[in-house]
């Protein structure tokens, strides 16, 4: 559906829309382009057991939906498709091919008709290197829309692969809806696991799930994997927000989202970055502390929304950056960059646009509370980031959907021509 800019947007311009939603001016805005692109990370690497098409003869392109690593030291990436295979090969751009770590495709619901399900979401404990244990988020098989929260352990013979009998259930999550699933997963610092899930799709949140505090819809949920309640296979961290309240689900940390894609936590200041997929016309970069309501479904980004739509609110937290549908139409979030290949990148959060094929690097002051800069890294032919992820050095790679099988991208700089 075409989406036409407001008024005051046809009147402005976008780029002065944006300038005015970061609280800052032309002169105190840096909006240099910078000289940084990517390159197909891993141009040799044969994913194996991937053909790029099915027995129907149609094209499967490879879904790589993210990329990690175990935070045990050995140099490894691990890569999991949409479809359910998780990849698992050395960190090595001369790579030639991997292995399969765990095949979960029997399970996973993914059909490109409903793209928003599948498998989702990955991530390696802290201590993985002792526990051997990984979680993993996916749309279940046995029931339509049914989201899953699961753990695997590391096989005992084999640590290039995982037991695929050893699933432990902990959670899952009923949606009315296909879209909307969310499914990041990510470690906070303190150890505890974070997972975040969409308001359970269609439009306008139609079931109120972003402000309702008795649906785990529309939240970021933090619970303790390490140990167990006597009715669940996880703890309730006691310093959760809503513990102890009527009608209100524990294991919320915080709510008014519509849906999450993606989260992460800056590795040197432990701040929890999270983008949030609009609506209607605007998108948005949060912050995510305890117990925060980040608006939805009564405010889309800075803006009221909907017949019920509200003005700003002491007790509604809002977004740090947004931008309108004219310059993007589905923010794919990425992570505070930490890595030493690109120092000049030191603390700039890493984000794109799927629709739009752009991606940027984005600078705040927390002090002052305003974005800086917002300078954008050119991607070759707008190229749809589907995820971003980073090995355990910090550097950072985006994915997206490839027929070739060369999904996986890498920063580098961009060559520069002189003149003769």
């Amino acid at each position: 559906m075409l989406r036409l800019a407001s008024p005051s947007c046809q009147r402005l311009g976008i780029a002065a829309v944006v300038l005015a939603l970061a609280g800052a001016t032309r002169a105190d805005l840096d909006t240099r382009p910078l000289p940084i692109t990517v390159e197909v990370a891993f141009p040799n690497l044969v994913w194996t057991g991937w053909k790029s098409t099915g027995e129907d003869g149609l094209a499967t392109p490879l879904r790589p939906i993210l990329v990690t690593h175990g935070s045990d030291g050995t140099n490894r990436l691990f890569v999991p498709t949409q479809q359910g295979v998780i990849h698992v090969f050395a960190n090595d751009p001369n790579v030639k091919k991997t292995a399969i770590f765990l095949d979960l495709g029997s399970k996973v619901s993914y059909d490109d008709k409903t793209n928003e399900e599948g498998f989702l979401g990955l991530a390696f404990p802290p201590k993985y290197r002792e526990q051997g244990r990984l979680f993993v988020y996916y749309t279940n098989t046995h029931r339509p829309h049914q989201n899953v929260l699961a753990s695997y352990r590391v096989s005992k013979d084999d640590p290039n692969r995982a037991d695929p009998d050893s699933e432990e259930i902990l959670l899952t999550f009923k949606k009315p809806f296909w879209n909307h699933d969310g499914g990041t997963l990510v470690f906070g610092p303190e150890g505890h696991l974070y997972v975040a899930l969409g308001d359970g799709g269609a439009a306008n949140d139609p079931l109120g799930h972003g402000q309702r505090l008795n649906t785990w819809l529309g939240k970021i949920l933090r619970i303790d994997v390490d140990h167990r309640n006597e009715d669940t296979p996880y703890a309730i961290p006691k310093d959760n927000p809503f513990v102890g309240k009527e009608d209100a689900r524990p294991e919320i940390w915080a709510y008014g989202l519509r849906n999450v894609w993606r989260m992460a936590f800056d590795r040197k200041t432990g701040v929890l970055w999270a983008a949030d997929v609009g609506q209607d016309t605007w998108e948005e970069i949060d912050l995510i502390v305890k117990g925060g309501n980040y608006g939805w479904s009564v405010r889309e980004a800075r803006n009221p929304f909907g017949h019920h739509g509200s003005p700003p609110r002491p007790n509604l937290i809002e977004p740090i950056w947004e931008y309108h549908h004219n310059l993007g139409k589905s923010i794919t979030g990425g992570l505070v960059y930490r890595g030493k290949q690109f120092p000049e990148l030191d603390g700039a959060y890493l984000y794109a646009d799927y629709v739009a094929g752009r991606a940027w690097a984005l600078w705040y002051d927390a002090q002052r509370d305003r974005v800086t800069a917002n300078r954008e890294i050119a991607l070759p032919n707008k190229t749809p980031v589907m995820s971003f992820g980073e090995d355990q050095q910090g550097e950072v790679y985006l994915t997206f959907a490839a027929a070739n099988g060369r999904g996986v991208l890498r920063l580098t700089r961009a060559a520069t021509s002189t003149k003769k």
